[in-house]
């Protein structure tokens, strides 16, 4: 209540008038006889005697006339004076009790001894502090001392802000006025003094060392009732010495007459209506909705604002004080606003464009005054402020509206207050205060504040003199106060509240207490203190008291709070009540246009779009989207604009990516992110490297691509980075951009993992432009004083030794911190003002300043202009978990992002370090790294393998050639050996792209050989002869050419996809080598493979088409890498008129036509040529000029059409452009010829079975049999001997050979299956017949044949040709099932069609179905269960025949097995590969390749064997064993304290041991998890454990297992029941558990605690060491939370599942219900013993209800038998359900549920699983979508489980981005979860 006067006196002390109050007391109620010297407040009366130290008793706080309030308060103060009693002033934060205080103290002429007590008050500041006096220390009293010795009154304020072991020293002289001194000296009560004085004399109680304690000391302690506010209570022993008084502030009535009088130009109603309001503020009622106390002590000090500019709005003038938008949640902040609608507050008027400053004028009167003459509407006021004498310099502030608004509003507030400025980061609050200072003549003192900063910090700090004596040294804030400077204070959200509480009483009273023992005092109170005492100022001074000067003001900067959470809240009531408030917004997308114009010139097309993306971001509603954008501040645009004014050829997508650093957002970010852009047109845009970058020295001059630069010449080469780097097109193009920046002098930062060559790069670039470096490491114990100067005591004196940092400011060398991240941003924000200003405050008084300051002195250091910070990060979040350096100050930095190398530049770099290491052996490395790097990202494991580790792998195979892959990579992987999750995780991996770790060289799974039947002579071929005796004529069969017609081109978007690639090699050698699934329709089938093979013949270079029908797509990709394309021709083939789906086939082109298919129909006869790479289509039509007009004659008379006979096609001349066509069953031949365009057909006399070309001039053909009731009349020949033909040309010219010659046989084959025109090479025959024979031949398969040879057919045309054939023999087969085919499609059978001859291995090759596979062609490693299909290999060479298994896919569609039942004649897909390799694909999509040529596995094995290693012949070899062989299996003792165990045999519980329960050792009874890291023995130890001791551990192990299961009362049915389910998801629980252990350990990563008498000594207590102080020392340990402080709140989740009918009905499709049970089972596992941390429940929902619970909150299962009922109780749930669907109404309630209690949580998550059945019950996804975003306190998600067809794809395309997922591999589901944690971590 006393807040009143005490600003009276304010607002004439900060008007530069000097005002002596006279007091005029009213004798009923004061009486003041001053010959008496005795002070009456009623009746009570209190002797007054005349002050000793005058200049220690507070002036000029009292008023001309006290209110009666304050008079009661007096006469208590006064009665407990009277009484000897200590008193304890309570109340809400604020300058009120303090007032109080001193106003009692100035009353009665008391002398006053102050503490402002903090977190870091020591005993020390309160007793006695040592200091250094010539060489000696001596003991200065301190505060509580003096004040006890001369009878003062100790004030003693923030009491709850002091740590609880330090007032206790208090409580002895509070309670008996006693206390021991460190000097030796006893403080005893003055009764007891003078009595021993009496019997004993003074020299004996100084003997005795006995002090007197002043009977007029009192102590006066002010606090903050705890609770309602935080701090620490009052200790008991503590509080009882003390009586308390509450204080409240005036009442209403009296202050509105005192707003009243203090505003006459503002209406009575007004003020009337904004007290009420802010009195509301203060009621029980406001503080019950959370709402913060109202400083109604600074609206009685404000009021001259409103006086001096009446026309701001209500709202305008209360939001300074109370900026309820910033600091209250959404339901406060709709309070506060209903509050001032009760009281007609509003804000009726617009804040930009209505207040200006149109000049400013310096007063001629007072040099320290300003005249501002504001432009407010149309309305001129003018408005008198304090300012600076210094002259104004020009600037380059752009002076916009709103800028200009925001300068004359913090005038106002300047006018008679501090004031502090809330932005965000980088939206130019410092350059908007720094214009305001120059404008009214100031000189500025930026302070950055920072989290440890302490309150010596702020005010003094300890030091020594050369000659080693200890002083204080002012701070800069002081010196500001000293100087009249303005003071900004940047970071005040960062800085402690309670080391902010020192300066309290600067920011009210204008006096300070420093602990040298000097007093500031305002100008006013110092001039009453002159002419009261008569005292000249340099005598006043050195009485200890100084003036702070008239112009001093302090600004704060600090950016909005974090409303919700307890630690980032800064804006306590505390802190409210000490600054006027100004909301900065982030500029308008116009405004910014205006800056970055002014400033950079005109933007461009690229930087509007930035801009306009940006301004998007900001005005999200998705509080992702909103955090991103601040790092597209306007510092960073402008950043941004001038870089694209001199390197115009960036992109936007590639400038944001940049300056968010979006490879290192969290997956759900940067997802939601991309969307944004693209709806602005800014697609995402792949970094394409170009091979052709090069980097060069010439004349002096670096260039790096087409950026150049001139080299340095430094004094010395010493510092310039050596180092060995080798140049890769990635390395170069990122050093071309940082050298970019570089030379527009920006200070840069690069982000990325671990071992990326971050380092390596800045010193590659340091190198090349001959420039030295300063080198800082950070880390944890990183602090503020480390960063700049390194104190140290040389003979006595403190000295400061210059940093790195320093060193680079002088010499301008380039100043490299690296590993940021690791040291707190608290710490490293102290660059802020260094990176943005050029300038820093050291811890030893100096001053960094710019190159171009014009300030003068000893103190100061000109930064260098050529200095230059580079700052290395590793990326924030999982797995690094450091501190966010880029969240903190990324905005100051030209940002890149270094990421790991492709693959290509990976790849070039290795062979440069491994020149003799094969290429496919790295190529093994890059990819196995480059998979591991991206599970670091999803957090499947936890350390990101780098490109460290595999050049040091490639390192060791470079210089030991012989050794083992597989051997080699454990010099990375043997850290991980002792984890078994990550090892197996590990080891899958590097299996999958072939490189064997722990792979037995004895692992050789090779099918199984039969012998091939002997080969016999089963007849001849003879050609028939014409002429010669012979009546019979050849007859000449006439051609038809008619001309194909070409469609034009049309364009298929072609679909981009990553390959996930196996290496079938890494676990055991077999004749596959690699496969890898393509994402097949769900109703897809194989229809065809052709490869485009290399012209060297390397298979990793062919190219692998497939093709698809239902529909039909097109597959192509390149054999080695793992990138595909697809295209979809659906629509070029439609079968809907024939009913049936289409059987494409298609064929490599060559020539003109060059890496291009004809792909071609046998159901709709169309065709198309199709280019992979573009997407490119030629559609060609097939049939002839008759055939359309047979099709149009039909047509017209309405003919029924004949049943079309299918063309099939030969791909025999598809090089020369030419296919061959015949139809099946008919007697049509034709060929197209593409380069010509024509079209060549011809009729034979008879129906054609098979056509086999045998080259352009010859066909064989084989008759179909003849038809008994074909007409005669059509056939030209009347009787067929033979069923075999040669068609010849007659001419070379003709197009077709039409010459029809019989082909005499006696061989009895009936037909052919398949042939090949090339033949047997003469190597190939002589070693197939074992004869030396060399002929021409020609080999085909026959129906009961496994191969036949016509030996020297065709050629020897005069003479029979043997046929050599090797007959099938009928063995038992594995299965009996013969499936046939639906009778549609036989007419599109074709037997031959899959059958491959490799020539140079002279094989056969085809594939069979299971019923074809003879029993004994089954190696003993073969699953018929899992075997799709065998491939027959006929090897001739070899005279044996494999049957090779082609395992199924795991996971395939319901569909695939029954087309494969349907067309039983495409069990695979397949073809041959350059080198006689092979590849086929099943219906599933799963490509293989395959070696089958003996040769060829013969040096694979090899190699392969060469690789594994392990085989090599050493004399030495050294074991690793434990020592220790096991004893007998046992429990183990258990440690009460749980403390980790590794090693030995007597805990349970622990890792690495023996005989006992626990992980990773051996020889234990059963596995036991006490929560420790595991440590693993070796396999290869636990494999020599006696058969014994195995025994007997089982033995125990079962009975142990029965003993859990009965302790839990499970039975073994239902433990094994439970197995099931664990066990397909038991390395994703590792996983998620991995992720949440990483972030536990994260929030309890230890700090250091400080003012200890133990541990390591404490850099910034060096002096006091000196001095003798013992509280010096710092040490490791976890924080405390502060008393009263929020407490850290779990997190709480809601699982959602859905257990209705369709997830039963349709899991035999797609397994969704077994997926909701393992989902489920995988979060119950993976938060057990995370209770603190997470709280979680499940419920479900389905056609019955909306909430089944499943899991209560708060009480997960405890056991096994627990989980397992949930999943019963699910399953059986679905089975019996209702139909109908409750999806959304579940998600409603759920969210509803946790928005009613998300202050009781850190954040809370909804997690809805469901299948996408939407359509079924009508739900619309667009529904789901508002449900989703329905609060914005809960994160709500969607995870689809379980869809036909495309349902969830849709669904999710329509609800908002980053809110849904589709989940069809519960091995999937960490990886979401963990999307769904991190995204959080931007809001």
């Amino acid at each position: 209540m006393t807040s009143l006067l005490h600003h009276t006196w304010s607002k004439f002390r900060h008007a530069g008038t000097v005002f002596v109050p006279r007091l005029n007391f009213s004798t009923s109620r004061i009486i003041y006889a001053s010959e008496e010297e005795i002070v009456r407040i009623g009746q009570v009366s209190k002797r007054v005697k005349v002050p000793k130290n005058p200049e220690l008793v507070p002036k000029n706080f009292l008023p001309e006339k006290i209110p009666s309030e304050t008079l009661h308060d007096l006469k208590w103060m006064m009665q407990k004076d009277v009484l000897g009693q200590d008193i304890f002033l309570l109340g809400r934060p604020g300058p009120l009790r303090r007032l109080l205080a001193q106003q009692y103290l100035e009353l009665t002429k008391r002398e006053m001894e102050y503490v402002a007590l903090s977190r870091d008050t020591t005993e020390s500041d309160l007793k006695q502090r040592r200091e250094i006096v010539e060489g000696t220390a001596h003991y200065m009293d301190q505060a509580a001392v003096k004040a006890a010795l001369g009878g003062r009154v100790l004030v003693l304020e923030g009491i709850e802000k002091v740590e609880r072991n330090v007032l206790p020293v208090l409580n002895n002289l509070l309670e008996n006025r006693e206390m021991h001194l460190e000097d030796g000296r006893l403080l005893i009560p003055a009764a007891r003094y003078d009595s021993l004085l009496q019997d004993h004399g003074q020299e004996v109680l100084d003997k005795w060392r006995l002090v007197r304690v002043s009977e007029d000391f009192r102590v006066i302690a002010l606090g903050l009732p705890v609770p309602k506010y935080t701090g620490s209570p009052l200790d008991p022993p503590l509080r009882s010495r003390f009586q308390a008084r509450d204080v409240q502030h005036l009442p209403y009535a009296q202050q509105l007459d005192f707003l009243i009088s203090q505003a006459p130009n503002v209406d009575r109603e007004v003020l009337s209506r904004m007290l009420s309001f802010s009195h509301t503020m203060l009621t029980d009622e406001s503080s019950a909705l959370g709402l913060s106390d109202f400083p109604v002590e600074n609206l009685v000090s404000g009021i001259s604002i409103l006086n001096s500019v009446p026309e701001l709005s209500p709202i305008e003038f209360l939001s300074r004080f109370y900026p309820y938008k910033l600091f209250l949640p959404t339901e406060g902040q709709r309070s506060v606003e209903d509050t001032l609608t009760t009281f007609q507050i509003s804000d009726y008027h617009s804040k930009t464009n209505r207040l200006s400053v149109e000049s400013v004028t310096h007063s001629s009167e007072n040099p320290y005054a300003v005249n501002v003459e504001m432009k407010i509407g149309r309305k001129t006021r003018k408005v008198s402020v304090k300012g600076g004498n210094s002259p104004r310099t020009a600037s380059q502030f752009v002076d916009t509206s709103y800028h200009s608004w925001m300068i004359a509003d913090l005038i106002l507030s300047h006018s008679c207050a501090d004031f502090c400025v809330i932005g965000p980061r980088g939206c130019g609050k410092s350059v908007v205060v720094n214009e305001m200072a120059n404008l009214l003549g100031y000189q500025t003192e930026t302070i950055q504040l920072y989290q440890d900063m302490t309150a010596r910090d702020l005010l003094q700090q300890r030091t020594t003199t050369h000659t080693g004596d200890t002083v204080w040294r002012l701070s800069p804030l002081v010196h500001a106060a000293l100087t009249g400077k303005m003071a900004i204070l940047d970071g005040l959200h960062r800085v402690h509240k309670g080391s902010l509480a020192v300066i309290q009483r600067l920011v009210h009273d204008r006096e300070l207490q420093l602990y040298d023992g000097t007093r500031l005092i305002s100008e006013e109170r110092f001039n009453l203190l002159q002419s009261e005492m008569g005292k000249s100022k340099a005598e006043l001074e050195e009485l200890g008291v100084r003036m702070i000067h008239p112009s001093f003001r302090m600004v704060a900067l600090a950016e909005p709070p974090q409303v919700g959470t307890g630690k980032g809240q800064w804006l306590t009531p505390e802190i409210l009540s000490m600054f006027l408030y100004h909301d900065m917004r982030s500029l308008s997308q116009a405004e910014e246009v205006q800056v970055l114009t002014d400033l950079s010139g005109k933007p461009g097309e690229v930087l509007e779009d930035v801009l306009r993306v940006t301004h998007k971001l900001r005005s999200s509603e998705d509080a992702q989207l909103r955090s991103i954008s601040t790092s597209l501040s306007t510092r960073q645009l402008l950043r941004i604009s001038k870089r694209l004014q001199k390197f115009p050829d960036e992109s936007a997508y590639s400038v944001i990516s940049k300056a968010c650093l979006t490879r290192f957002l969290p997956t759900l970010a940067k997802d939601t992110l991309d969307k944004v852009l693209e709806k602005h047109g800014i697609l995402k845009t792949a970094l394409e490297e170009d091979p052709d970058i090069k980097c060069s020295i010439e004349n002096n001059t670096l260039t790096i691509g087409g950026t150049s630069a001139p080299l340095y010449n430094p004094e010395t080469r010493g510092k310039v980075p050596e180092t060995l780097f080798y140049d890769t097109p990635q390395n170069l193009a990122v050093m071309e951009a940082m050298l970019q920046d570089f030379l527009m002098g920006e200070h840069l930062l690069l982000v990325g993992n671990q071992g990326v060559g971050k380092n390596k790069l800045i010193d590659r670039m340091l190198n090349l432009l001959n420039k030295p470096r300063e080198y800082i490491q950070l880390n944890r114990d990183t602090t503020v004083q480390t960063l700049t100067l390194q104190p140290s005591v040389r003979e006595g004196v403190i000295v400061y030794d210059d940093s790195p940092l320093v060193q680079a400011a002088k010499s301008g060398n380039i100043l490299v911190i690296d590993e940021a991240d690791k040291a707190p941003t608290n710490v490293t924000c102290i660059l802020k003002s260094l990176v943005e200003c050029g300038e820093m405050i050291l811890s030893d008084g100096r001053r960094i300043v710019p190159h171009n300051s014009t300030e003068t002195g000893d103190n100061l250091i000109k930064l260098h202009p050529d200095f230059r910070v580079i700052v290395l990060a590793n990326r924030p979040g999982f797995p690094f978990l450091g501190n966010d350096f880029f969240g903190s100050l990324g905005d100051l930095f030209s940002c890149h992002a270094i990421d790991n190398p492709s693959m290509e530049s990976e790849l070039a770099m290795l062979k440069q370090y491994g020149p003799n290491v094969s290429e496919d052996t790295m190529r093994k490395l890059v990819k196995a790294f480059s998979d591991l790097r991206n599970m670091a990202d999803d957090g499947q494991i936890q350390y990101p393998y780098s490109t460290r580790e595999v050049v040091n792998i490639v390192k060791h195979l470079e210089k030991f050639p012989d050794d083992g892959l597989g051997n080699v990579v454990r010099n990375v992987f043997d850290f991980d050996s002792y984890s078994k999750e990550v090892k197996d995780t590990l080891r899958d991996v590097l299996h999958k792209h072939g490189i064997p770790i722990g792979t037995d060289p004895r692992t050789v799974k090779l099918a199984k050989e039969i012998e091939l039947p002997s080969h016999r002579v089963i007849g001849t071929w003879e050609q028939a002869r014409a002429g010669l005796g012979n009546k019979r004529k050849f007859i000449r069969l006439p051609v038809e050419q008619t001309s194909i017609s070409m469609g034009s081109t049309q364009e298929v978007n072609v679909q981009k996809g990553m390959l996930d690639r196996v290496e079938a090699r890494g676990v055991g050698f077999s004749e596959m080598q690699s496969y890898f699934p393509l994402p097949f329709h769900d109703f897809a089938v194989i229809s065809d493979v052709t490869v485009f093979r290399d012209q060297h013949k390397r298979p990793i270079y062919d190219t692998i088409n497939v093709l698809t029908s239902n529909p039909v797509f097109l597959f192509s990709m390149k054999a080695s890498e793992d990138k595909f394309s697809s295209m979809t021709l659906n629509q070029h083939f439609d079968t809907r008129r024939y009913n049936m789906v289409a059987r494409p086939r298609m064929v490599p082109l060559g020539g003109k036509f060059n890496q291009i298919l004809a792909i071609y129909d046998e159901v709709t006869g169309a065709m198309v040529l199709a280019e992979p790479t573009s997407g490119s289509i030629l559609p060609v039509k097939v049939g002839t000029v008759f055939d359309s007009v047979k099709d149009l004659r039909n047509r017209l008379s309405g003919n029924r059409e004949a049943e079309r006979i299918p063309m099939r096609m030969c791909t025999d001349f598809a090089a020369d452009n030419k296919l061959l066509f015949f139809a099946n069953g008919g007697r049509s031949i034709e060929l197209m010829d593409l380069e010509k365009g024509d079209l060549f057909k011809m009729e034979l006399p008879f129906n054609i079975q098979s056509l086999h070309p045998l080259s352009e001039n010859e066909f064989l053909v084989v008759a179909a049999p003849e038809d008994p009731q074909e007409e005669q009349e059509s056939a030209p020949i009347p009787r067929r001997d033979t069923n075999l033909f040669l068609l010849k040309k007659e001419e070379s010219s003709d197009a077709l050979p039409n010459i029809i010659t019989p082909v005499n046989q006696n061989t009895g084959i009936e037909s052919i299956t398949a042939l090949d025109r090339r033949g047997l090479s003469g190597f190939g025959l002589k070693l197939t017949l074992d004869e030396n024979i060399s002929v021409s031949n020609t080999m085909f398969v026959s129906p009961g044949t496994y191969a036949n040879i016509a030996m020297g057919f065709p050629e020897l045309e005069f003479s029979g040709n043997e046929i050599i054939s090797w007959p099938r023999i009928q063995e038992e087969t594995v299965t009996n099932n013969q499936n046939q085919p639906h009778s549609s499609i036989k007419k599109f059978l074709n037997p031959g069609r899959d059958y491959i001859f490799l020539n140079d291995s002279c094989q056969i090759v085809r594939p069979v179905t299971t019923n074809e596979v003879p029993r004994s062609g089954v190696a003993e490693h073969v699953v018929l269960g899992n075997t799709v299909a065998f491939l027959e290999v006929i090897d001739l060479l070899a005279k044996q025949v494999r049957y090779i298994p082609v395992p199924d896919a795991p996971q395939s569609s319901p569909y695939a097995s029954w087309y494969k039942n349907t067309y039983p004649d495409k069990v695979l897909g397949i073809a041959e590969m350059s080198n006689d390799g092979l590849v086929t694909v099943d219906n599933s999509g799963t490509v293989r390749l395959w070696e089958t040529g003996v040769a060829n596995l013969q040096r694979s094995l090899e190699e392969w064997r060469r690789m594994v290693g392990g085989n090599e012949d050493i004399r030495l070899t050294i074991d690793r064993v434990s020592g220790k062989d096991v004893d007998s299996p046992k429990h183990g003792k258990i440690d009460a304290k749980n403390a980790p165990h590794v090693g030995g045999n007597t805990w349970a519980g622990g890792t690495g041991g023996r005989d006992t329960a626990g992980l990773g050792g051996k020889g234990g009874p059963y596995r036991l998890d006490a929560g420790h890291q595991v440590y693993q023995v070796p396999d290869h130890e636990k494999q020599n454990v006696p058969d014994h001791v195995k025994k007997a551990a089982r033995q125990m192990n079962r009975k142990a297992f029965e003993e859990r299961l009965r302790e839990i009362k499970m039975s073994e049915y239902d433990a094994q029941l439970y197995e099931q389910y664990a066990a397909g998801v038991k390395r994703q629980i590792q996983s998620l558990r991995t992720i949440l252990q990483s972030l536990q350990a994260k929030s309890k990563d230890r700090t250091w605690l400080k003012n200890q008498t133990s541990g390591e000594l404490d850099d910034n207590r060096i002096i006091d060491g000196l001095t003798g102080e013992k509280s010096i020392y710092k040490k490791r340990g976890e924080q405390d939370p502060e008393v009263g402080a929020p407490q850290e709140k779990p997190k709480r989740m809601k699982l959602v599942v859905d257990v209705s009918g369709s997830m039963y009905r349709f899991n035999g499709h797609d397994q969704r219900l077994e997926r909701t049970m393992e989902s489920s089972l995988m979060v119950m596992e993976a938060l057990d013993g995370f209770s603190e941390r997470f709280k979680y429940d499940i419920v479900g929902h389905s056609g019955e209800d909306s909430n089944i619970p499943f899991v209560l909150p708060g009480k997960p299962p405890e056991n096994e038998k627990q989980r397992l009922q949930v999943l019963k109780e699910m399953a059986a749930h679905s089975q019996f359900c209702m139909s109908g669907d409750h999806t959304l109404s579940a998600t409603v309630l759920a969210i509803n549920e946790l928005g009613m209690v998300t202050e009781d949580y850190d954040e809370s998550f909804v997690i809805m699983m469901s299948d996408a059945n939407f359509d079924r019950y009508g739900i619309r996804p667009e529904n789901l979508a508002k449900i989703l975003n329905r609060n914005e306190n809960v994160n709500a998600y969607a995870i689809f489980i379980g869809t036909l067809g495309n349902q969830a794809d849709e669904i999710i395309r329509r609800l908002p981005s980053g809110k849904s997922f589709v989940c069809l591999d519960t091995k999937k589901l960490p990886e979401i979860l963990q999307t769904i944690f991190t995204s959080t971590l931007l809001k």
